[in-house]
């Protein structure tokens, strides 16, 4: 009803964003466009008693999904510009795996090879809870400059880290919440650092 999103507001305004709004009387107000896909989108990737192993599996399953759409769309394109920005941002998926392969070994007593534990994490959802398909669908013509690019991208990340924190929250394990909330942290800085490079770009 408008009570977050003011202290939301508040919190940008004390950072220096010189044109913050908050809409009065909240979403409930809302009479305009609606945003698209579920609340729940992505909440059936876990049942609640997987392993932290295999909730890092999957982490790392979304991660290569995002990032081969990242490659994908830049041979897509034909500006040199945004298909750099696009391999950039393929590359840090990449970063964002190997971080957490070396976290699943930390925590995992007889952990697998690389090439074993990628062969395990199969996914045909993104980072986010997106499916490929329908991300491709609605996203790959809206790629066609780099604030376009790293809107998209913290978009995605954002997505990221509400959905593990909504996943943290519904477990009980402290092992798992712990990891869950390691991984939202990861996509919380990655969203920095987006935000640092659309500052850059505008």
């Amino acid at each position: 009803m408008g009570a977050r999103s003011r202290a939301a507001a508040q919190i940008l305004s004390g950072q220096g964003f010189k044109s913050v709004n908050n809409f009065k009387g909240g979403i409930k107000a809302w009479k305009g466009h609606s945003v698209r896909g579920s609340e729940k989108m992505g909440m059936t990737l876990l049942k609640g008693n997987e392993r932290p192993a295999e909730i890092i599996g999957l982490a790392y399953a979304l991660e290569e999904a995002l990032r081969q759409f990242y490659t994908s769309s830049a041979a897509a394109t034909d500006d040199p510009d945004v298909s750099a920005l696009l391999n950039q941002l393929a590359d840090i998926e990449t970063n964002h795996k190997d971080r957490l392969f070396n976290l699943y070994r930390s925590i995992e007593d007889t952990p697998v090879d690389k090439e074993t534990f990628e062969a395990q994490s199969d996914s045909h959802v993104m980072e986010g809870g997106f499916t490929v398909d329908d991300f491709n669908a609605q996203n790959r013509s809206g790629l066609q400059t780099t604030e376009e690019v790293l809107s998209l991208a913290m978009m995605v990340e954002a997505q990221a880290m509400d959905l593990y924190l909504r996943y943290a929250d519904r477990r009980v394990d402290l092992e798992a919440k712990k990891i869950l909330c390691q991984i939202a942290d990861e996509e919380k800085a990655h969203l920095h650092s987006l935000g640092s490079m659309l500052e850059q770009k505008i």
